[in-house]
């Protein structure tokens, strides 16, 4: 059952700073949480941008996004803490050399344990915005899936999206016949009020360890609306945790 959306200011009394999963000299993950935007949009409100000054640590200017989630989508997000980090973290990200594990609850259960989704992407409109379409003569788009729990009428995945188009694993899934709970540009789901939220998280992001070091490992907690959404269906959330984690993608050649 798909939980109601729930407020997404970040509290006063804790703030962003509460939500950071690594710290070093480079970078910091954060969790975000959902409903947060990462920029500023034509609506106005509340955005990550407006905390980012929180997570400065004594350092003399704010972090900066080395990538970008959706507003809906929840979990690890890296921000880089200065210009040569920025710089470095962008190409990790551009090479393929960032692991990165999504978990997600859809509609449907696949008829195969995995699988590999390669369709191209291309912006449905130049009215739309952001919004994005399957499309031959789009750019290269590549994810990979893997069921970790099926039950009655849907299913929950572990994903991992080999490029980084935007919006890329949500028009993945609803091409494949398998939307995202929640999604209301891909999924059909209701646009009122206290509707249903995406249930999309990015758990998991491992970076590449400085000067040989070991990689960095980040994970991020599934958000309290994908926990009761998998508990109502009779799934245990930290099983569903650990077994995101030891799933196995493909790395992409550089």
């Amino acid at each position: 059952m798909e939980q109601p959306a729930t407020s997404t200011t970040v509290a006063a009394s804790d703030g962003i700073a509460a939500r950071v999963l690594h710290r070093d000299g480079m970078m910091l993950v954060i969790d975000k949480p959902p409903g947060l935007p990462v920029h500023k949009g034509p609506k106005g409100g509340e955005t990550l941008a407006d905390h980012l000054d929180d997570l400065r640590f004594g350092l003399p200017n704010a972090p900066e996004l080395a990538h970008r989630l959706d507003k809906d989508t929840s979990g690890c997000l890296v921000l880089g803490r200065h210009r040569k980090a920025l710089a470095d973290l962008g190409r990790a990200f551009a090479d393929g050399t960032v692991g990165k594990t999504y978990v997600a609850v859809v509609r449907g259960v696949p008829a195969q344990p995995r699988g590999r989704i390669e369709l191209r992407l291309a912006k449905r409109s130049p009215h739309r915005g952001w919004w994005m379409a399957v499309d031959p003569s789009g750019q290269e788009a590549i994810s990979e899936w893997q069921v970790l729990a099926a039950g009655e009428g849907l299913s929950v995945l572990a994903l991992s999206p080999l490029t980084g188009r935007t919006h890329q694993l949500r028009v993945h899934l609803d091409a494949i016949g398998h939307p995202i709970l929640g999604d209301q540009i891909y999924g059909g789901a209701s646009r009122l009020p206290g509707g249903p939220i995406l249930h999309l998280h990015s758990r998991r992001v491992v970076l590449p360890g400085r000067k040989g070091r070991e990689p960095i490992d980040v994970r991020a907690p599934l958000p309290a609306h994908m926990r009761a959404t998998l508990e109502s269906a009779g799934f245990e959330a930290a099983a569903i945790e650990a077994l995101a984690d030891a799933a196995a993608f493909t790395k992409r050649a550089g």
